[in-house]
């Protein structure tokens, strides 16, 4: 069973705290220092839906893994591309590895900043004279073994445009929108992607300086999917200080090194069946690697 803090009085997802508490977690420890975690919630026990949540689950100082990003394209590439995350995690010769960022569908690539190791290999794509959208307003930066999460300017929207140039991390991907910050929820726009229930995938700090990266399945009867303020809301029961979303629906995956199915552990959504196949071609991802 998972350690959550008890429910807050009041709180429209009260009772969603005693599902959790009450939840059967499935755990197996996949590398040194780092667990999985799984939870088929049904009888619409869960925000009153049935729920598939897979979580991994590491110290930030746990010395025997690294953390890194890898990306469908390398530097010099005149092609882009979009593999599946089973395969970025072989590309990466990691242990464990979950989707990243969002990508255009047709001329590939991601659509906000990737950064490995110094290098650029996509930049966020703005659309001049409109706001700069929730999903470019955050980022995961990795400094040798240090893993944040960071945020755009708030006080001066402004300047909003290119704060990610300026990250000084040779590691970075954007992406959002952000859920928690310093332990409180972050207030989002409404409209249908916030609001309404999809596959989700999710990286946090918790309080204990824990990097958790989370799957939510979604799409299918099973696994109906999280709202992003649902999502905020379960982030926060596992302990979240700081807490992002990263690309969902279809390309919701999470895969795990020596697990059958080329390691998918959770139920990807895009050929719409509750089963391990439906997993989508993506352009990056964000994995754990035993060193």
């Amino acid at each position: 069973m998972l350690t959550l803090p008890p429910a807050v009085a009041q709180h429209p997802f009260s009772a969603d705290s005693v599902a959790l508490l009450k939840a059967t977690w499935n755990f197996l420890d996949v590398a040194p220092g780092v667990t999985w975690k799984q939870a088929h919630l049904k009888e619409k026990e869960l925000f009153h839906s049935n729920q598939n949540i897979n979580i991994l689950d590491t110290k930030l100082k746990n010395r025997r893994v690294s953390f890194g990003f890898v990306s469908a394209d390398t530097p010099g590439d005149s092609v882009r591309k979009l593999i599946p995350t089973s395969d970025l995690l072989t590309k990466a010769g990691a242990v464990a590895a979950v989707n990243g960022t969002f990508f255009f569908v047709k001329q590939k690539g991601s659509e906000d900043q990737i950064k490995l190791d110094g290098v650029v290999l996509d930049s966020t794509f703005y659309t001049p004279g409109k706001p700069l959208m929730e999903h470019k307003q955050a980022a995961i930066t990795i400094r040798k073994r240090k893993v944040t999460i960071e945020r755009a300017p708030t006080s001066e929207p402004g300047r909003q445009y290119g704060w990610d140039k300026k990250l000084n991390a040779p590691n970075v991907m954007v992406t959002g929108p952000l859920l928690v910050w310093d332990g409180e929820t972050v207030p989002l726009q409404k409209n249908a992607f916030n609001d309404n229930r999809h596959p989700r995938t999710a990286a946090c700090i918790t309080r204990e300086k824990h990097l958790i990266l989370l799957t939510a399945d979604g799409r299918n009867a099973q696994a109906e999917g999280l709202s992003l303020h649902e999502l905020a809301f379960l982030l926060k029961q596992l302990r979240c200080e700081r807490a992002v979303n990263l690309d969902g629906g279809g390309s919701s995956t999470m895969v795990i090194s020596g697990q059958p199915y080329k390691g998918v552990v959770n139920m990807p959504s895009d050929n719409k069946m509750f089963d391990h196949l439906g997993e989508r071609p993506v352009s990056n991802a964000i994995y754990i690697r035993k060193k």
